[in-house]
């Protein structure tokens, strides 16, 4: 069964989407979008592995536990220009920029951390486009973390302000053991998340 987009959808505006145009989707436009170079990405249904690491990372007890000046946010989308609006996973921000109910994506500079739980839809995406621009936007540290046979693995990078480029920090399999400005320590084992 194939189902057909909207009218409004495709071909899309002329000189392509940009980064405010999100924000004014008609109502029946898909629930979750990203926008990488001007095109929308329309995100495909996510995996239970997805959704476990997700739902780790942000546990207040397991998870990623942040300093009091910051806070863990999910699945808001990053304005890093005109034609960019990624939506990272999972998100380490300022803690202010939460204050804003109404905002619906952040700036580069209020974010200090970026998630990519890869899918294999979003394995290029994820592996090479984002973190060239999520690099480009000064984010200080990026996360990827990826399916192996049964076991999580989580690829951990710094940004080089010389280069503004990230430089790996660590490969890890079985615990997330980094420094990000704080320390964080995370039980990656998927069978104790599966019971």
């Amino acid at each position: 069964m194939t189902t057909a987009f909207p009218e409004w959808f495709y071909p899309g505006p002329k000189d392509g989407w940009t980064a405010d145009m999100l924000d004014h989707l008609p109502p029946d436009a898909p629930r979750r979008v990203e926008l990488i170079d001007g095109s929308l990405i329309v995100m495909s249904p996510q995996t239970q592995f997805h959704m476990l690491m997700i739902n780790l990372l942000i546990d207040r007890e397991f998870g990623i536990r942040p300093p009091e000046d910051l806070a863990v946010a999910r699945e808001m989308s990053v304005t890093l220009g005109l034609r960019q609006r990624p939506e990272p996973d999972v998100l380490v921000v300022k803690r202010e920029a939460l204050e804003d109910l109404s905002k619906t994506s952040y700036s580069p500079n209020e974010v200090h951390l970026v998630v990519e739980v890869v899918s294999p839809d979003s394995e290029e995406r994820d592996r090479s486009a984002k973190p060239i621009k999520y690099s480009n936007a000064g984010i200080k540290f990026l996360w990827r973390i990826e399916l192996e046979e049964r076991d999580a693995v989580a690829y951990t990078y710094e940004l080089d302000p010389a280069i503004r480029a990230y430089v790996p920090t660590g490969i890890h399999r079985g615990h997330l053991r980094t420094d990000i400005g704080f320390e964080v320590d995370i039980d990656l084992d998927l069978r104790k998340l599966t019971g």
